[in-house]
């Protein structure tokens, strides 16, 4: 058994591109939560809150006792800075509550954040090159409260920075999602091709897409790296995922361990955030629980939309091996198929949810809930938003009451009869099914 005072018990930060995502994220098990406003963060194309939808947000979270921090991570050009001043005057002034941290990379936008709002915690983002203990303490000294590592450090210079920086002063560092193949984030890939600036927020990721080389003597002529009848993405990695090393995370002083990905859905926060919760708290109450558990966490982390999977920097350099030459498509073996809303209903209740793909009266499908457990179900009935009774939900976004059933067996086949005995279902549950829909 690890005694909590042995080590810093890590927070779980998770990414949320919406209010639907972020309640996810929190009912799922996130500690913080990190997001961006509709401007000056480094996710143009993510839905990004309005003030009033992060005002509701914030509201929810600290609610649930999670905390919730707001990006502000661009590298600001002259043009950058003329709204800046306004905007974190509305963060510092929200109501009912404020954010409880700042994210910023910028030193003029530091600069600018600290005039405005003096008492705001801050936290340096990873765009700002965090790649040793002297990074550290020059933004400890001008009053930041966190740094984000680079995510080219390896787990032994971490513990070297965790031993030369104030106990006090906080680490974060990311342990799942997309990795870039330029330095911490600081590409011109993007902005070269297409003229979208990755550093501003709109990165069109061409590290993704297929290359052929060309001589420059020899236009036209293009010679082939061979890979597969499917291309050569030379460019893209593998994703992190650090969820067989938890007990190496703990140990080398880590203090929030982040999670990549302001863009995904909530089938994707909901798998992950579950996941890296229930891991993280099998380790710090027995090391044993969490690694007779490893199997489970490494079969639903994979249920995540994801690329292959590497340890990235942590454990020394990646070679060859962590990239993947031969597709750029992600891995997708579940469709998210909406949350529930809300029950509602007397002795035969129904959920309420919006639809994200289609399904139909009869199909089977899995409820993911917070504390581990995926209930497989039947759709028995279902209805419009009028209450009257459909076969199928063919559009996108349709509101929707459905009455589900517990089946005896997975939602594998798609033929499963129900048991008639109706599911537990709560607010917030995920509903998902493992084969596309159409």
């Amino acid at each position: 058994m690890i005694k909590k005072t042995e080590h810093r018990i890590p927070e779980l930060l998770i990414p949320a591109s919406s209010l639907e995502v972020l309640k996810t994220a929190v009912v799922f098990g996130a500690d913080a939560v990190y997001i961006g406003g509709e401007a000056f963060g480094l996710r143009a194309k993510a839905k990004n809150f309005s003030m009033e939808e992060m005002a509701e947000g914030i509201a929810f979270a600290h609610a649930h006792g999670t905390k919730v921090y707001v990006t502000a991570n661009i590298l600001a050009h002259n043009a950058d800075l003329e709204g800046a001043e306004e905007y974190f005057a509305q963060l510092r002034d929200m109501k009912p509550e404020q954010p409880d941290a700042l994210i910023i990379s910028d030193p003029g936008m530091f600069t600018i954040a600290k005039e405005v709002w003096p008492e705001a915690e801050i936290h340096i983002s990873t765009q700002a090159n965090n790649t040793n203990y002297r990074t550290y303490l020059f933004w400890w000294k001008l009053g930041a409260k966190r740094v984000v590592s680079a995510r080219e450090l390896s787990l032994e210079e971490i513990r070297e920075i965790r031993r030369q920086i104030p106990q006090e002063m906080e680490i974060e560092s990311f342990v799942h999602g997309a990795m870039c193949i330029s330095y911490s984030g600081r590409c011109l890939l993007s902005n070269y091709f297409t003229g979208r600036d990755a550093n501003q927020g709109a990165c069109t990721h061409p590290c993704r897409w297929q290359y052929a080389v060309m001589e420059e003597s020899r236009p036209g002529e293009y010679f082939p790296v061979y890979e597969n009848e499917r291309g050569s993405f030379i460019f893209n990695s593998r994703d992190l995922c650090m969820i067989d090393h938890i007990s190496e995370l703990v140990e080398a002083g880590i203090d929030s361990l982040k999670i990549e990905g302001r863009m995904k859905t909530a089938l994707y926060v909901a798998a992950v955030a579950r996941t890296y919760r229930l891991a993280i708290d099998a380790y710090l109450e027995s090391p044993e629980k969490y690694h007779a558990n490893l199997d489970w966490y490494r079969e639903e982390i994979a249920k995540c939309t994801h690329r292959k999977f590497t340890t990235g920097f942590y454990f020394g350099k990646p070679g060859a091996e962590a990239q993947i030459y031969d597709s750029s498509t992600y891995i997708n073996e579940y469709t998210y198929l909406g949350m529930a809303e809300a029950i509602v209903g007397g002795d035969e209740p129904l959920v309420q949810m919006e639809q994200r793909n289609k399904f139909s009266v009869g199909d089977c499908l899995e409820i993911m809930k917070p504390d581990g457990r995926n209930v497989p179900v039947r759709v028995a009935a279902l209805y419009d938003e009028g209450m009257n009774p459909v076969e199928s939900a063919p559009h996108a976004r349709q509101r929707l009451y459905v009455k589900f059933e517990e089946t005896q067996t997975g939602a594998e086949s798609g033929t499963e009869a129900g048991t008639g005995v109706l599911a537990d279902v709560e607010q917030y549950d995920i509903f998902r099914v493992d084969k596309p829909r159409v």
